[in-house]
């Protein structure tokens, strides 16, 4: 399938690594010219390099603090004259994921932590939305992912669901509103994901249980429906989808990417 992202222009935060790094690779894969967005200057510097070199499009690193308001504000400036003129595709998910350490219990939780978690999850993610959304409501066209997680369909990190359900409020608000505009907005939820990062987290789980490496990944597999652990770059292809033409019919919705989680319906 053609999904139709051919000189498509996206801008992707959270984008030198994870999830948000796969899902660049996917976008540019489909034709489109992506700018990288993320805090760390080495590291999206490094991505961009990494993705230059696999693909014949645009690459930009674009470097700014999503909880800021005036760093957001230049970055999709910066990005917009960059890619020539405006952003067809906004993907969030400069984020810290779940799953790399145990959450906080009641006692722990603060009102600085809290804070910090809603600013980067939740209003960071607005923040980014309002701007792309100037240059789409300008063109009468575009495409709006945020990433989530499953932590907003289970219990056991109260801060992670808080602000997991509040993403997926955010793009029922923001799809209802934009819509008229052409422009869609969908939520993505994520389940445990193999990155980067996973194979140092499956080592470290592995010396700690005095198990081998190959047990903590089935045991990271059999947390889902497929028994599988899923790949970043199995969640992009479907976040392609999402920020295509293709997906007119979808807006609005929250969409599970983890796998299936057992027992739980969804309706």
């Amino acid at each position: 399938m053609d999904l139709q992202l051919g000189a498509k222009r996206a801008l992707v935060t959270g984008g030198s690594r994870g999830i948000g790094k796969a899902i660049a690779r996917a976008l540019m894969r489909e034709g489109a010219d992506v700018a990288l967005l993320a805090r760390d200057a080495d590291r999206l510097a490094a991505a961009r390099r990494e993705l230059a070199s696999e693909s014949g499009r645009t690459v930009l690193a674009v470097r700014a603090d999503t909880t800021d308001d005036a760093q957001v504000a230049a970055a999709f400036e910066e990005a917009a004259r960059a890619l020539g003129g405006g952003i067809d595709v906004l993907v969030c998910a400069a984020a810290e994921p779940g799953g790399y350490a145990a959450p906080p219990k009641l006692a722990e939780i603060e009102a600085p932590y809290f804070a910090r978690e809603m600013d980067t999850k939740v209003m960071g993610y607005l923040r980014c939305a309002r701007a792309a959304a100037a240059h789409m409501r300008a063109q009468r066209w575009g495409r709006i992912v945020l990433v989530s997680g499953l932590a907003a369909r289970q219990t056991g990190n109260a801060v992670g669901s808080m602000r997991n359900v509040a993403v997926a409020a955010l793009g029922k608000n923001l799809a209802d509103e934009l819509g008229p505009d052409g422009i869609n907005v969908t939520v993505i939820h994520p389940g445990l994901t193999r990155t980067e990062r996973t194979a140092a987290l499956v080592d470290a789980q592995a010396r700690s249980l005095g198990v081998e490496a190959r047990e903590v990944e089935r045991r990271m597999a059999d947390a889902n429906s497929i028994r599988h652990l899923v790949d970043a770059a199995e969640v992009a292809d479907v976040v392609a989808f999402l920020a295509s033409p293709r997906s007119i019919a979808i807006n609005g919705e929250s969409i599970g990417v983890g796998g299936g989680a057992p027992r739980a319906i969804h309706y």
